[in-house]
């Protein structure tokens, strides 16, 4: 396909654009480096990105003494008393422009300053989850993350295809991914046996399924919350990101499991049964310390109704289908495609039902979305 070309006005609009962002970031560095310079910049300390608002970031400090104050004498990568953590003083701060993008979850040395501080150097990322955004450019979403939380919900009813493409990602990275199945209380007879098979399928898998519900059910004369304490030891001593469309109740949990967040919480379109978005910005929660030990920590992403791994290639997805791992490198054909070769092993394994059918179908889905990209 050749190059669209672009008209003398739509060119200078463009280089219009590039010298005003020049501009801004040269404007916000020199203001850093007036404070550097008149020695209103304090200490350089450790701090953890807890929220992203456009050109400024939120972090809150992981230098922290008994008595809440700041101590900046030295930088440590050890993780504070949970309950200190959660307490510690946040501060909004710019970022100087060489850094690159920032996100939730990155462990940052910054410096303190009135009305704000300045990031001046990130640590290296431990693990990082990324997605492609609507041009094709990659956009972490989250850092320094253990596992991936997928919430998904009778209404808007759960599709395999999304979920998977979450497990694929996961996979990629080597980071746990683990399915919530949330709002059990909307689970009906015209429902549950699609979810039954759905949470069965990724089960068989060894994929771990919880289940969850925010609203009380009465059981033996006491109203309990299904599934939230399994939860919460399942979240203790770990970050885990919480992804998954937008409306499956990712607030509303965060509301039961840290009461006083007061989240917003959107309910579902009644024309397409879809959730309409409540997160704006992905934002990090500390638990508690449950029993002397780390709560751990959460993050909440914007709701994503799909995730693309235009990024990733051939390989990348198959082995992102764990159950086609032991097969690889096995066909008859070195380009086998897995549609109708003969000795294609992939296709033998679903012959022989050790592949879903809709694992196969998802993962050809996806095989094809990269080839066609």
């Amino acid at each position: 396909m050749s190059k669209r070309k672009i008209t003398r006005k739509q060119a200078w609009r463009i280089e219009k654009v590039q010298e005003e962002r020049v501009a801004r970031a040269e404007r916000k560095n020199a203001k850093i480096d007036a404070h550097e310079n008149d020695g209103d910049l304090g200490p350089e300390q450790e701090g953890l990105v807890i929220a992203h608002y456009g050109t400024q970031v939120e972090i809150q400090s992981l230098n922290v003494d008994s008595d809440g104050g700041e101590t900046a004498t030295n930088i440590s990568t050890d993780i504070m008393d949970a309950d200190r953590q959660a307490n510690a003083p946040k501060k909004r701060c710019h970022m100087r422009t060489h850094l690159g993008s920032l996100v939730t979850g990155d462990r940052v040395i910054w410096r303190d300053a009135e009305p704000m501080g300045v990031v001046v150097a990130v640590l290296p990322r431990k693990s990082a989850l990324s997605r492609p955004d609507p041009h094709g450019d990659m956009k972490t979403v989250a850092a320094n993350i253990d596992n991936i939380l997928v919430v998904v919900a009778p209404y808007p009813r759960p599709h395999s295809f999304l979920i998977d493409r979450y497990l694929v990602a996961a996979e990629a990275i080597g980071i746990k991914p683990v399915i919530l199945l949330n709002k059990v209380d909307l689970i009906d007879d015209k429902n549950r046996h699609i979810l039954d098979d759905l949470t069965q399928m990724y089960r068989e898998l060894d994929y771990q399924v919880l289940h969850a519900s925010t609203v009380p059910t009465k059981t033996n004369s006491t109203k309990t919350h299904d599934g939230l304490v399994e939860l919460k030891g399942f979240l203790q001593g770990k970050t885990t990101v919480f992804v998954g469309q937008s409306g499956v109740g990712k607030s509303s949990l965060i509301n039961k499991l840290l009461p006083g967040q007061n989240l917003r919480v959107g309910g579902l379109t009644a024309s397409t049964q879809r959730g309409t978005h409540t997160t704006t910005t992905a934002q990090l929660f500390h638990f508690p310390s449950i029993e002397g030990k780390d709560g751990g920590q959460l993050i909440d992403s914007p709701g994503i109704r799909e995730f693309g791994l235009w990024h990733m290639d051939e390989e990348t997805i198959l082995e992102g289908f764990i159950e086609l791992r032991d097969y690889i490198g096995l066909c008859k054909f070195r380009d086998c495609q897995h549609r109708h070769e003969p000795k294609c092993a992939i296709l033998e394994a679903h012959a022989q039902g050790k592949v879903s059918d809709r694992r196969m179908e998802s993962y050809l889905t996806l095989r094809d979305t990269i080839l066609d990209s």
